[in-house]
């Protein structure tokens, strides 16, 4: 399980610039498959995500979940003598991802068409908030926005308010379909030579998510409702109250209410009543539904309304909280727990969730801001002499602390 010669993008180079969320993510997704991934960070400061908050031992929380496995490149990018570093470690590289401010990298000399025109093999991904073209093309975007300008917040909270999502889903929807698709240009790349250049943008991303009620709305004119933990379109779909808790029951078919009438609570004139027979009468007379399913429920202990649903083959699960999830039985009975290095000391860290059969993926450590810069200008061929003199200049950066690559403090 540790023969790093089968990691998938084993070889491959990866170089970003990169803050926040959706580019960090896909990068470090790409990083788990195996892939050197160079972050360039500003210098001093870094991804402005390293100060969201100290809650990881003094490092913030958002920059230990996105950018671990990867090494940190503290350059000044408007010293045209750093910048020319970067675009060196660039046309180096397989793939640059980027997320700056819209025309920023087209400003620095950093734009697709700039960098493809000398290295055609070259793939490059720019994430936006609107896409390349368009009227908003020139907005900044973030995630909190595109949920609201995506429509996703209308549907998602309780009928009295709307909500957004408690993790930033346009961000991870973007980061996701980065990362899909630079493996697919890879893959392109392989066979015909050619490099691509990728336009991923949160709003397409996350108008993709929505395809259930955009459809609702295009073609049956409903404007899917907030439901809290319901379904819009299937009942019973929510969280019922037993003895010592609540149970969340789902009912996707007309066979699923069967059994959990005739199963689950013995009440098999329901299965046959004209208001419940089908999942659509079931959601024209919800609450009736729900008011039947949450009376029965309240007969058991959540523990054994669990078993019982479980015997008769329902959908279930526990409403659980964040350290619900940290102790999850499935995390610890499956390993998913690692440990992995950082500025602070080691930290704990879940295994990517791409589980591949004859190698584990790597679970890399998060670097200090400037941790690699000297090992990497190194490669490039910068000499002592002028690394220290770009140091000087404060152009380059190296962690203050002075921690070099590959040196950490014990937990």
């Amino acid at each position: 399980m540790s023969q790093p010669t089968l990691l998938p993008l084993k070889g491959y180079t990866v170089v970003s610039l990169e803050q926040a969320v959706a580019a960090p993510l896909a990068t470090r997704h790409l990083a788990d498959l195996g892939a050197r991934v160079i972050k360039l960070e500003r210098v001093g400061e870094g991804d402005f995500a390293r100060n969201y908050d100290t809650a990881v031992k003094g490092l913030a929380s958002h920059f230990v979940w996105l950018n671990r496995g990867k090494e940190s490149v503290a350059l000044d990018l408007k010293n045209p003598e750093t910048l020319e570093i970067a675009k060196k470690l660039i046309a180096s590289a397989d793939v640059f991802v980027q997320n700056a401010a819209p025309g920023a990298a087209e400003r620095l000399g950093l734009g697709a068409e700039q960098l493809r025109a000398d290295n055609p093999e070259l793939i490059t991904a720019a994430i936006t908030g609107y896409g390349t073209s368009g009227p908003h093309k020139d907005r900044k975007a973030y995630d909190m926005l595109i949920q609201a300008e995506s429509g996703l917040v209308s549907i998602t909270g309780t009928p009295e308010t709307a909500t957004k999502t408690g993790i930033p889903a346009s961000d991870i929807a973007a980061a996701h379909y980065t990362c899909q698709s630079v493996l697919a240009a890879l893959l392109r790349r392989e066979r015909t030579g050619i490099g691509a250049t990728l336009d991923i943008s949160m709003l397409d991303a996350t108008a993709e998510w929505l395809g259930h009620p955009m459809y609702m709305k295009l073609y049956a004119d409903k404007q899917i409702q907030r439901m809290g933990l319901s379904h819009a379109s299937i009942a019973p779909y929510n969280a019922y109250p037993t003895k010592d808790g609540e149970v969340l029951i789902g009912i996707q078919n007309d066979r699923g209410w069967a059994a959990l009438m005739n199963e689950v609570f013995d009440c098999p004139d329901y299965v046959t009543d004209p208001r419940f027979e089908t999942n659509v009468a079931r959601v024209q007379n919800r609450f009736e539904c729900d008011a039947v399913v949450a009376r029965e429920a309240q007969k058991f202990t959540s523990a054994e309304l669990e078993q019982k649903l479980n015997d008769a083959g329902i959908a279930s699960a526990q409403l659980r909280d964040i350290q619900g999830l940290i102790d999850h039985p499935q995390l610890s009975s499956r390993d998913r727990w690692r440990t992995i290095g950082s500025p602070v000391g080691e930290l704990k860290a879940l295994l990517p969730p791409m589980n591949f059969g004859d190698v584990e993926l790597p679970t890399g450590d998060i670097p200090a801001l400037g941790e690699n810069t000297q090992a990497v200008l190194d490669e490039v061929g910068i000499s002592q002499q002028d690394f220290e003199l770009l140091l000087a200049q404060g152009s380059i950066g190296v962690p203050q602390d002075g921690v070099a690559a590959g040196e950490r403090t014990s937990a």
